[in-house]
Formats: C-alpha cells, structure tokens, sequence
C-alpha cells in the first residue's frame, strides 16, 4: 500500500522552506485582511479595501506604517486581530505551530524544522526544539511584565484605557511594530521617562533577538560560554545607539531647542527607533534636520539582528562589513571579528543580502518616484521604514495615491520576508550538474 502523502499536503512537503515561508505570512495577511474587512473591526467610517490590506501587511510585516488611524478607524475587534496579526509577524508564523507540535509530539518533523531555520536563520549546531520553546517563554513572560508596567505609567499619565493601551503597546514594542493607538504615536509623553525606558527595553529585547536572549539565559543557569553571535549583535547594538544618540544630541537643530534632558531622551529614542526598527516616536520625524534624517536613514537600513523581530540588513552583516574593511586595511586575507575567523559561506551570504537589500531599496525608491509626486527625501525615507519595517514617516505614507500604497505593501512584505528569501523562493535550486560546472577565475575587484 503506498503510504507517499498527496494532494495538498504533498505539495506543501515538496515546497522549499523558504517557499512556506513566503506562503505562510501570505496567508496570514489574506486571513487579517478578511477580518479587518468585516463591518464590526471598523469604527465610524468604513475603511477601505486597500487600506486593510495595508494594515494587515503593515501588521504581519511589523513594520507600523499607517495608511489610517488604527485607534479611530478600527474598533476593538480590528485593534485584536492588528494585535494578534503583529504577534505573528513579530515571533514568526511557524513557532507557535511549532511550539504546539512539540507539546504534543516532543519533537519536530522535516519541514517545520526547515521553515524555523529559515526564517529565523538558525545555526546549524543550535538546538532548534529547544529555541522555539525559549521564544515562547521569553515572548509570554517579557510581553506580560511589559504590558503591566506601561498599563501603571500610561494611567499615571492619564491615558485613556491604560491597561488596553499597555498590552497594545507592549506587543507592539515587543514585535518591533510601532503600531500605536495614539495618533501621534508616543510625542504625548516625549518627556515621560518610564515610558520611553520601557518601550526602549521592549524594543531593544526583541530587536537584539532570541538567539541573544537563549546564550544568556543559559549562560546565567550554566554558566556557558555565550556564542560569537551574541557577542557581536551586543556590542554592534551598543555601539550604534550610542553614537547616534551623542551625534542627534549635539547636532539635531529641531532637538535643540528642548531643554538638555529632554533632548538626550529624545535623541535616544529617536536612534533607538530607527535601530530596532521598532518605528514608534516622540518628535515629528519631519521637525528634525536633514542630517539627523540621514542618519536616521542609515540606522533603518542596518537594522536590527538576526533571529529577531526586527528588520533591515541586521547587525552581523554590519559586523561582517565592518571586518572585511578592517581586514583589508591591515592587508589580512582572513576576515576576522572577535578573535574568530569568519567562514566564506557567511562572508557571502552577507554580500548578497546587502546587494540584495539596496537593489530592492532602489527599485522601491525609483518606483515611487515613477508614480507620486512626492519629493525624494520623504520617499527615500518612506521606502527605506518600509523595507527596513520600520514604520518611521516623515509623511509621505499618508498622502499616497492607491498605485503607491500598492508598492509600499510590496516593500513591506519582501521586508519582512528578506529579499534572500524571497529571492530563494522565486527561483529554482541549481541542479547538481549546474553547481558542479562553475569555472573559478581570478577577479580584480
């Protein structure tokens, strides 16, 4: 009797990882968009098609750009389903399939292992059971202390419905979407400190990423030795906030006019936004000087880490980058960070991400520019948040016409995705006879 699966779930098996993985958040947007559809996930006036589609891509994508007011234009049905969507978005479509198939089964079949390696882009030596189970127990516990601690400040800030926005918030920091039921994002409490600290803290935690957050963990419990990876994204991290937040301080035009507290704060925040690519605010993007904006700019496209919920190239590319420069400076032909060499394999991987990443920026950019009649600043800046799902605007979003929103979901979803991935999943694995007939050839470069 032939036991070979068929029909659907045979094609799903057959598909590469990266295909399900493409399909997968496809499918989560479809599922959110329905929903945000129906009549009761709207309040007062109906929205339309193509804003729920926007916000549902916004949502999965954890990017945060807004077509539409999502606390005035959705009731709390639409503001569940942005929240459930995000969460999804934020942790990966597959862990919590996962994590239910491990409960049940204690342990995990081909193809979900090879979906979570890819979009979490594991590893190879890292136990992946024992990942998922981690993210679930970080995400729960990390999201909870969150939500309860924002609930307190939002309600001696005298916020309406505190507790509602605390767990809104949370989830959305948490994620790195930068959705927020205020419109004005945060710019009400610009000088709260509390507030900022927590969403920093919530934003930081996702962006840095699980795989950060399992080496020390059990470096705390067993005092093992936390991996390179760890120890680059931490001092990338560390590194980009504070001089971003040191040269926005001293330099920003439109900050300066804040007293010297609040203008670190804000400075900080600002920076720490654009790095976790998390896209919350607390001064009008558009207020702040052309050079801060660049470097704002800049911050999007680094991004956050791998494995994490944040966006962009991610800080071990940069770190990649920063150690062929320095390399070929000192005339070393090994590239080296932290005393370990770094292999031919991730050298290249990080290459094609990064030429990937900035031909998609371009396209994106060029694209808009085909069909708005926007300046090139605010949609240089809108196109790198969208890929970058970020959410930051200098208001560009808002005033698109249907062709561009269109253009802007696209750039949202390949964000999320990585345009390797998705470049993975378009086309075809070479065959053996094509991987084997390469010819090498030295290259002046």
């Amino acid at each position: 009797m032939n036991s070979e699966p068929r029909g659907f779930s045979a094609f799903i098996r057959s598909r590469r990882p990266a295909t399900l993985v493409v399909l997968g958040y496809a499918l989560y947007i479809a599922s959110g968009f329905v929903m945000l559809c129906l009549p009761f996930a709207q309040a007062g006036h109906g929205v339309s098609w193509l804003d729920n589609l926007f916000t549902a891509t916004s949502a999965v994508s954890t990017t945060g750009l807004a077509t539409v007011s999502p606390g005035t234009r959705y009731s709390l049905f639409g503001e569940l389903v942005i929240a459930g969507l995000i969460q999804v978005g934020g942790i990966g479509y597959m862990t919590l399939g996962s994590f239910v198939m491990l409960a049940l089964r204690h342990r995990l079949d081909d193809m979900h292992r090879g979906v979570a390696r890819t979009a979490f882009v594991l590893p190879e030596r890292m136990n992946l059971a024992r990942f998922i189970r981690n993210v679930v127990g970080f995400t729960l516990v990390i999201e909870v202390v969150g939500a309860a601690a924002l609930a307190l400040l939002f309600a001696r800030a005298g916020a309406p419905e505190p507790i509602w926005n605390g767990i809104f918030h949370s989830i959305s920091a948490f994620c790195t979407a930068g959705f927020s039921l205020f419109d004005n994002s945060l710019e009400d409490y610009r000088a709260n400190t509390g507030i900022n600290m927590v969403v920093a803290a919530l934003s930081y935690l996702g962006a840095i990423g699980f795989i950060v957050m399992s080496d020390w963990w059990r470096w705390l419990t067993t005092r093992q030795r936390r991996s390179l990876t760890s120890r680059i994204i931490l001092r990338v991290t560390f590194w980009l906030a504070l001089i971003g937040t040191v040269v926005i301080a001293l330099t920003d035009t439109g900050l300066a006019k804040l007293g010297l507290e609040e203008r670190l704060l804000a400075s900080f925040f600002q920076t720490m936004t654009a790095m976790t690519t998390v896209g919350f605010d607390t001064y009008p993007i558009a207020g702040m000087s052309s050079a801060s904006i660049l470097l704002l700019i800049v911050a999007m496209v680094m991004g956050a880490s791998p494995s994490g919920t944040g966006g962009g190239l991610k800080s071990t590319t940069i770190a990649i980058f920063y150690g062929a420069v320095r390399s070929t400076l000192a005339g070393r032909a090994r590239i080296g960070l932290l005393g370990r060499d770094i292999g031919a394999a991730r050298i290249q991987m990080a290459m094609a991400a990064t030429g990937m990443y900035v031909g998609t920026l371009v396209i994106g950019v060029t694209t808009l520019m085909l069909v708005e009649r926007q300046g090139f600043l605010p949609l240089l800046f809108e196109s790198a948040s969208a890929i970058g799902t970020v959410g930051l605007s200098l208001g560009a979003t808002g005033a698109l016409t249907s062709v561009g929103k269109l253009v802007v979901i696209a750039m949202m979803f390949v964000g999320r995705l990585g345009p390797i991935t998705l470049g993975m999943a378009l086309f075809p694995p070479p065959s053996r006879r094509q991987a084997m007939a390469g010819h090498v050839e030295d290259l002046a470069v």
